[in-house]
């Protein structure tokens, strides 16, 4: 057989071809059978897969961890001194700092045992943490005001708390309620879509308060459980922007008794102590009633979780620590301060 003949050429190309088509055929299929499976079914148990929170935190506990080792190796006084550098190197912020040392001192924190100190220091960042990191959901419906500046990912946030609530078989409605970019409106379509969350929004330009108020008519009509408005990413410095936030947010007294009964402030963790004004800023406006962080699997300053929640006095409720749907986690206090001080 002549294998350089037209006809031999021409079936080889046919059957390339083929199995070429098959193969795309298949990884289609599949693509789309991931795409459209629901949150945390992965695994069958209809809840988000647990991800490990310290092995999360590799940026932020290595970095800490190992200035932490050397402080440990040193005499008192240099102990001090370079345990002081490390937790100011990872944003914990200097008012946060010198009561964190203050503290560690008085329960003996400057004896010779090293492991004596790491443990008083992690009893010490447990005690700052102590808050609750979840409010319970105890009326219908539930509404989770989400604001933050622009790009720290608030829209996503709020696709994600949708994964979670409906991954624990809530009916979720979502509120566009950010209609200065039509991007925004469509993303959170999108989420919306990919978590078989409802949704209400209206065209770009319309005046938020507006929106908000269809929304929650809307949310009553078809039984929502929780509703989650997005608004506007804004300046914390522009003042009109923060007053309509806060007609937002009275829209909801007026129409929802004891509303909005959570309004997370998302925060960027890679920003360190410039989240600080951000959480004074719109707690003015809006009454924050628990901080998201994200992005904090990706920076080595992530004490702002402690400068936000000890400074502040408002809990962290939830911590991004990757891109995928689930990568959204209740924030754990042991497990980030396991990741932080506890030898590997």
């Amino acid at each position: 057989m002549d294998l350089t003949s037209p006809e031999v050429l021409g079936a080889t190309a046919l059957l390339v071809v083929s199995v070429g088509s098959w193969a795309v055929w298949v990884w289609r299929k599949r693509m789309a059978t991931k795409r459209d499976q629901p949150p945390g079914a992965a695994d069958g148990s209809g809840r988000p897969p647990a991800r490990d929170l310290r092995s999360a935190l590799v940026a932020t506990g290595r970095r800490f961890r190992e200035r932490l080792d050397a402080a440990l190796g040193r005499t008192d006084d240099q102990r001090f001194e370079a345990l002081e550098e490390a937790l100011l190197g990872a944003d914990v912020g200097a008012r946060t700092t010198r009561l964190l040392l203050e503290r560690v001192r008085t329960q003996g924190g400057g004896d010779d045992d090293p492991e004596a100190l790491r443990r008083t220091l992690r009893s010490e960042l447990l005690r700052m943490l102590d808050r609750p990191n979840a409010s319970e959901v105890r009326a219908t419906p539930w509404v989770i005001l989400v604001t933050g500046v622009n790009g720290v990912g608030k829209t996503t946030t709020i696709g994600k708390l949708a994964a979670l609530h409906t991954a624990q078989g809530r009916r979720v409605l979502m509120v566009a309620a950010d209609t200065f970019r039509a991007a925004a409106i469509e993303q959170l379509a999108v989420w919306a879509q990919r978590t078989g969350a409802d949704i209400v929004r209206h065209e770009q330009g319309a005046d938020p308060s507006a929106v908000v108020f269809d929304g929650l008519r809307a949310a009553r009509a078809r039984g929502a459980q929780i509703v989650l408005v997005d608004t506007a990413g804004r300046l914390h410095t522009r003042t009109p922007l923060m007053d309509e936030l806060g007609k937002v947010r009275r829209t909801v007294e007026r129409e929802v008794p004891g509303g909005p009964h959570e309004v997370l402030l998302v925060l960027d963790a890679t920003t360190g102590q410039n989240a600080l004004s951000q959480a004074r800023a719109f707690t003015e406006a809006a009454g924050v009633t628990g901080v998201v962080v994200t992005k904090l699997d990706g920076t080595a300053k992530g004490g702002v979780v402690l400068a936000v929640n000890q400074e502040l006095g408002i809990p962290v409720r939830y911590v991004g620590v990757g891109e995928g749907v689930d990568d959204l986690r209740p924030f754990e206090p042991e497990a980030f301060v396991s990741g932080l001080v506890d030898a590997d």
